[in-house]
């Protein structure tokens, strides 16, 4: 078992701050909105607990996109792209009773 000693924590403490993009957990925390900052301007800013990424803080239109937001627009795209395109899709309606709901 390796012990972490204080003067360790302050090399890695050095490390972590040459590199850019790269936040102990305390800093960023002590210095929120400058990380958001950051993100917006630099890219995705990680964020280091005990010398080893955590976190990595990204904008919100990077994680919709990352994600993969359903819009419908891979449906819409899909089907603009099919040879068949020219098939009427509308459902043909049938007639349904409709009973009252009892309050």
């Amino acid at each position: 078992m390796t012990r972490i000693t204080r003067r360790s924590k302050s090399a890695a403490r050095l490390a972590f701050k040459s590199q850019p993009g790269h936040w102990l957990l305390k800093d960023a925390k002590a210095r929120f909105s400058e990380l958001v900052c950051k993100v917006r301007s630099e890219g995705p800013q990680h964020v280091t607990v005990n010398g080893r990424d955590e976190i990595v803080v990204i904008a919100a239109e990077d994680f919709r996109r990352l994600k993969g937001e359903k819009t419908g627009e891979a449906l819409i795209n899909a089907l603009q792209a099919s040879p068949r395109r020219e098939i009427d899709l509308a459902p043909a309606r049938s007639a349904m009773t409709v009973r009252d709901a009892a309050v």
